[in-house]
């Protein structure tokens, strides 16, 4: 192999890495005293925590070919549950973060038997549900946002630094570690994969399809459950983050299967939303524009999603050469068999 095709090759493997060193690099020089800060660091960490797990969340079912467009709508119905709890209905912390994670988790599970059972599109199921979701939102609180709560724990549940970081960031790392060893190191991950790459060809091998579809949901809701509680508690309740976090955890998921292994994955998504997070920092330093975000964040989910399916193009058409050289070099052999015989 020479030189060449072997930088190719750690190119392509690490091209995340080296975008995420060029935008440092370059807003680093252009705005050395407030890009290049512990300050600036310790924000973008944190500050995209909930955009991390709602990408997290989201990335289950499309590894099973499904979208979830409710994951957004339930994480914010989550931030507002366990916050009503608390502050209206005088439940203590822990039981009232149980059942805003229980919220998430239903919703997915409805999800997923509205997907499965009743053969309804993703798309289509998932969207409804994102509006039943913040008509339920509404009929708890209406238009007003609730207080936050006062209890020292809620907001030492996110606010504790670690190596000067808000825990909130390890919380994410842990729950990135659980998705990937799901879906590389369990055996229902590597059928959440078989049943988005081909379901019937996972079918027809004996994998249960509805069932990995229903347990990405599932999953999804609860991984968003979880989100917001923790959104709640670093930021306190809002009636609107989570359907505008949407766009953003899409363009992380796809940015993501683009940069590493060529498939939806745990670490690439966590990767691909603080490599936007900061590039949208960079460019916020230098022009205070406020749809910088929307516009980078919509720009890169419709690249990701095109160069994902050119490569995906690309490789199969490999593969039909592949086979058909295969078939041309039989066809060959069967031929001089023949003529041996004769």
């Amino acid at each position: 192999m020479s030189d060449r095709i072997r930088f190719r090759l750690q190119f392509d493997r690490f091209a995340g890495l080296y975008l995420w060193l060029a935008f440092i690099a370059i807003f680093g020089a252009w705005k050395p005293d407030l890009f290049l800060t512990t300050a600036t660091l310790h924000s973008v960490a944190s500050a995209n925590a909930a955009t991390a797990l709602l990408a997290l969340a989201v990335l289950i079912p499309l590894c099973a070919g499904a979208y979830d467009l409710s994951a957004g709508a339930a994480m914010n119905l989550a931030t507002v549950v366990a916050v009503w709890l608390q502050t209206e209905r005088g439940v203590p912390m822990v039981p009232a973060v149980v059942a805003a994670v229980l919220v998430g988790v239903l919703i997915g599970l409805v999800n997923g038997v509205v997907v499965v059972r009743f053969k309804v599109n993703s798309f289509i199921a998932t969207l409804g549900m994102s509006s039943v979701a913040l008509a339920v939102q509404a009929m708890i609180v209406g238009a007003t946002q609730p207080v936050p709560p006062n209890s020292p724990a809620w907001v030492r549940l996110t606010t504790t630094t670690v190596f000067g970081f808000q825990i909130i960031v390890v919380y994410v790392l842990v729950i990135a570690f659980a998705v990937w060893w799901l879906l590389s190191r369990m055996t229902a991950g590597r059928y959440i994969y078989a049943v988005g790459g081909n379901a019937d060809a996972a079918r027809l091998a004996g994998v249960h399809v509805g069932r990995h579809v229903l347990l990405g949901f599932v999953l999804s809701g609860l991984i968003a459950g979880i989100g917001g509680v923790l959104y709640g508690s670093l930021y306190g309740p809002s009636l609107t983050y989570g359907p505008a976090l949407l766009l953003p955890a899409f363009a992380a998921a796809f940015l993501g299967s683009v940069l590493l292994r060529g498939t939806f994955n745990a670490w690439g998504t966590v990767a691909a939303v603080y490599i936007l997070a900061t590039g949208i920092q960079g460019l916020q330093f230098v022009t205070s524009a406020q749809w910088l975000g929307d516009l980078f964040n919509g720009v890169v989910l419709v690249v990701a999603v095109a160069f994902a399916k050119w490569r995906q193009s690309v490789a199969g058409a490999k593969r039909a050469r592949a086979k058909a050289e295969e078939l041309r070099l039989q066809v060959d052999a069967d031929g001089v068999a023949a003529g041996h015989r004769t």
